[in-house]
């Protein structure tokens, strides 16, 4: 299994050169360890890369890139939500049926952990404080930018992190917000949700928001493009209502693999259009 970097402008763009890497000569399971992709503005995409996949997505039953991003960020419902609490609380609403009527959603969505995370207390909204603390700390005179942490913190911890607006000598805060998503002693099986572990968030000296997302495995068809386009969105939105800048999505994934038929990927991949016009 080889070991890969990429680093490109747009989600379609390193989706395409990250499925061209697995589909390497001496890979014959078209599949990898420890790969590393940076997309420098991840909300953005190729209308044309975009078009074709949906369109071998149809043929082959799976499901619109669309409906795969929505489970980490549902972009719709956040164009007609005022504020934070209102995305929140009327996702919260829909959560229990999304789960009921799509059984790829049965054990929870992405976005669900995100605002229900299952606390020891009830469900936990880490959407509201990452955009508050992050705004707290942007507005201060020198905002924390190390990352240095390990994914165990739990989000119903205490807030007592935070510092005050002007001490920014204590290491109690380090310009790093981590969302979990894997739920210890919930989430037990071998496969399936969640694949995503962690979002981690970093602010950097020129209040530009950066995001790192750890998966464990990745499915370069049925799931990667999609999500890469949903954390995008989410990066996007939580800088908007922090009033910072949104910067580099990275994603690690400890396995990657391209699950599908190569041969009705590469026109794609190779920019070869598939639409009749």
């Amino acid at each position: 299994m080889s070991l890969f970097v990429v680093d490109k402008a747009n989600t379609s763009l390193a989706w395409q050169d990250a499925c061209r890497k697995l589909d390497a000569p001496g890979n014959p399971k078209r599949d990898a360890l420890h790969t590393t992709v940076h997309i420098h503005n991840a909300a953005v995409e190729d209308p044309h890369v975009r078009a074709d996949f949906d369109q071998m997505r149809r043929e082959r039953g799976y499901p619109l890139i669309e409906t795969v991003a929505n489970t980490i960020f549902p972009a719709e419902l956040a164009a007609v939500s005022s504020t934070p609490e209102e995305l929140v609380r009327r996702y919260r609403v829909m959560y229990p049926r999304l789960c009921r009527i799509d059984r790829g959603n049965a054990t929870g969505t992405y976005f669900g952990r995100i605002v229900a995370y299952p606390g020891e207390n009830g469900p936990v909204d880490q959407l509201t404080a990452l955009i508050d603390r992050i705004r707290r700390q942007a507005a201060g005179r020198g905002p924390m930018t190390a990352a240095y942490e390990m994914g165990v913190a739990h989000p119903s911890d205490g807030l007592a992190s935070d510092l005050a607006e002007d001490d920014h000598a204590a290491d109690t805060d380090t310009g790093t917000w981590s969302a979990p998503v894997h739920a210890a002693g919930k989430d037990n099986g071998l496969r399936g949700f969640p694949c995503l572990s962690l979002c981690s968030f970093q602010l950097d000296r020129n209040r530009v928001l950066h995001a790192v997302a750890h998966y464990r495995s990745h499915y370069m068809v049925a799931r990667a493009y999609g999500n890469y386009l949903g954390l995008g969105r989410l990066l996007a939105y939580l800088a908007k209502h922090a009033e910072v800048s949104p910067g580099t999505l990275t994603v690690i994934a400890g396995h990657a693999q391209i699950e599908e038929n190569i041969s009705a990927l590469r026109p794609i991949l190779r920019g070869q259009t598939r639409l009749v016009t």
